[in-house]
């Protein structure tokens, strides 16, 4: 009896989440607070200016496979079966899509910057040509043309300025 209420609140619970998303816009991954939609793909500021994120869709199937799989261990194996490749051929399209456009960007970032060998915390790229040195961890660290590894007070006698007039040191 306990296992039937449960399924029968799962069920309703995914019944609920696919006419919401069955409602929005073809392409949303969210819906913001005041009625619009979301074709952002992270949550983090998808609704800036909008009075944040109401409901975010792009996580639904994954939440939705989740929830199904534990709602058919109680039912016959062959209905297990087809829930899960049901609901795995829904989710695997979206996540494709998202580890391709992750692993594009990563390889544009890398193969743009070749860091030099040497370096590391508490010492600061100067760039000789532009007399600018880059704090460790930031963006121009040991990738600009000409430069040398030093600490930030050698930079400093050096004549070097520091990236954007951010010091690396408090």
């Amino acid at each position: 009896m306990k296992t039937s209420i449960r399924l029968m609140a799962v069920a309703t619970g995914l019944l609920a989440a696919q006419v919401a998303v069955a409602q929005a816009p073809a392409g949303s991954t969210g819906q913001c607070k005041d009625g619009t939609y979301s074709t952002a793909a992270s949550k983090q500021g998808a609704c800036r200016g909008h009075q944040g994120v109401k409901e975010w869709y792009a996580a639904a199937p994954a939440a939705a496979t989740t929830a199904a799989s534990t709602a058919a261990a109680a039912p016959a194996a062959a209905s297990k079966a087809a829930t899960t490749t049901a609901n795995t051929a829904a989710v695997a399209p979206a996540a494709a899509a998202t580890s391709t456009k992750a692993a594009t960007s990563s390889a544009k970032t890398t193969a743009a910057k070749t860091v030099a060998p040497g370096g590391g915390p508490g010492m600061v790229w100067l760039n000789t040509s532009s007399n600018v040195y880059h704090c460790y961890g930031g963006e121009d660290y040991g990738t600009t043309k000409a430069g040398s590894y030093m600490s930030e007070a050698d930079a400093k006698a050096k004549g070097g300025r520091p990236d954007h007039g951010k010091a690396c040191t408090k």
